[in-house]
């Protein structure tokens, strides 16, 4: 069994729980009930639930991978550190155009994401 993997996997079904649960309520909640044209819409609400289903298929691959250590477990672990990097680093961009002293605060979603992709990291080299 590969622990770092493991946790990595046990933290990202956290992130995936917390998405469904505080992001059904804000902001999917405020954006449907908007004024905001249908076709954007629900194409951000699909996004969504296509970033849903990639937090709970990516915490599934990484509990796998620390179970089973198939071949190719390293590189797959690398690619989904690189992905919940890059995820963090987005929200991490985004947050820093906020104004004030706790604008790191405001979209603190990439502290949820960066320690999957360190977990990940260290289980995958």
């Amino acid at each position: 069994m590969n622990g770092p993997l493991l946790a990595a996997g046990i933290t990202a079904a956290g992130v995936a729980l917390v998405h469904l649960v505080a992001g059904h309520a804000d902001p999917v909640r405020p954006l449907l009930a908007s004024g905001l044209a249908q076709v954007p819409k629900r194409t951000l609400h699909a996004v969504w639930h296509l970033v849903s289903v990639n937090l709970i298929l990516a915490a599934a691959t990484l509990v796998y991978l620390a179970l089973a250590q198939p071949q190719g477990a390293h590189l797959a672990g690398q690619l989904l550190a690189v992905h919940f990097a890059a995820y963090a680093a987005v929200f991490l961009v985004i947050t820093l155009t906020f104004d004030g002293t706790q604008r790191l605060l405001r979209l603190p979603q990439w502290l949820l994401l960066l320690p999957v992709a360190v977990l990940t990291w260290i289980g995958s080299t």
